[in-house]
């Protein structure tokens, strides 16, 4: 699937069809680190409730929970805000482990969250946009597919190496670069010592 352009995105939208929006937290966040822009959550959902019957637009990500004064996860900031402006966002835990070199790591994956909810929700949309590169989506993208849902997917191809899997965006119906996108969903400057609707950052 080639990219599209921001003009082609509206035009691939239907405004009588019912959508549903899939965000991988961390997909999308070291995507548009990449790049060298900050989303505004509030602009994003906006952008797509312009663009058809938003049904609903999920969020996932891990939390690691210790909230302890030195260990508070900069990432619940953001989760809250977008839990009462209108995401359903779905976090769990980090788990920490020990590698086979005796390291501790953190893992949070939240793929099988992301993949109940969307065969749960395909029965009942026409499209389903799916931000995330990760191509463990490929085999789910095709199964919704086959349910007769189309499928769209947001990442980028404009870093070193891309940040899109080949096979995800092969598989899906219409593939948007998220640079093109940047001027719709980009967060204003904050002036200092001011908070503005929808602008916590991600860590």
């Amino acid at each position: 699937m080639s990219p599209s352009s921001p003009s082609s995105f509206s035009n691939n939208f239907v405004e009588s069809e019912r959508l549903a929006v899939f965000i991988d937290g961390a997909n999308l966040y070291a995507s548009v680190r990449t790049l060298g822009f900050d989303i505004d959550y509030g602009k994003l959902l906006t952008f797509f409730r312009t663009r058809g019957r938003l049904i609903r637009a999920y969020y996932y990500t891990a939390i690691f929970e210790e909230n302890t004064e030195e260990k508070f996860s900069p990432l619940r900031p953001l989760v809250d805000w977008l839990d009462y402006n209108g995401y359903s966002v779905i976090t769990k835990p980090t788990k920490e482990y020990v590698d086979m070199h005796g390291r501790r790591k953190l893992k949070g994956n939240m793929d099988m969250e992301l993949a109940i909810d969307m065969m749960r929700i395909a029965p009942s949309v026409d499209h389903i946009v799916l931000l995330s590169g990760d191509g463990d989506f490929r085999r789910l993208v095709q199964v919704v597919q086959q349910q007769g849902v189309r499928v769209s997917l947001i990442s980028t191809l404009k870093t070193s190496p891309p940040m899109v899997s080949d096979d995800l965006r092969r598989q899906v119906d219409e593939y948007y670069d998220l640079e093109d996108l940047r001027s719709h969903i980009t967060r204003d400057p904050i002036e200092p010592g001011s908070t503005a609707r929808g602008h916590h950052p991600y860590p």
